[in-house]
């Protein structure tokens, strides 16, 4: 029985030079175009198509960066609430289900930055 690496059509490699700025740039378009590197090459080099099916999403670097700060603000009013409840003083429901929903949204927009559904 072959592996899964056997029945591959591509077999042969090919390797060029690049400065640290071409390979970003290279990694960078790929991103945005939601492909690997290697496809994003391919497609570049042999005008062929992209493939059907596009391996990774485009991640939006920014909104996950902004989206990981609202995460940390979440959590902290989280932390408060426990902490308030913690020390025997009364939290009231509202302000759990307010940090909830909170989280619930960042989620959502966590999952729709990555490129899936919420």
């Amino acid at each position: 029985m072959t592996q899964g690496s056997e029945k591959r059509a591509r077999t042969t490699h090919i390797t060029i030079r690049l400065t640290p700025e071409e390979r970003a740039a290279i990694d960078s378009a790929a991103e945005r175009a939601g492909l690997t590197s290697g496809s994003y090459a391919r497609s570049a080099v042999l005008g062929a198509p992209t493939p059907r099916q596009v391996r990774r999403p485009p991640v939006e670097s920014q909104e996950l960066a902004r989206l990981l700060g609202e995460v940390g603000h979440v959590g902290g009013n989280l932390n408060q609430l426990a902490h308030a409840r913690n020390a025997g003083m009364a939290v009231a429901r509202r302000e759990i289900i307010a940090a909830l929903d909170g989280l619930a949204a960042v989620c959502d927009a966590i999952l729709a930055a990555l490129g899936r559904e919420p």
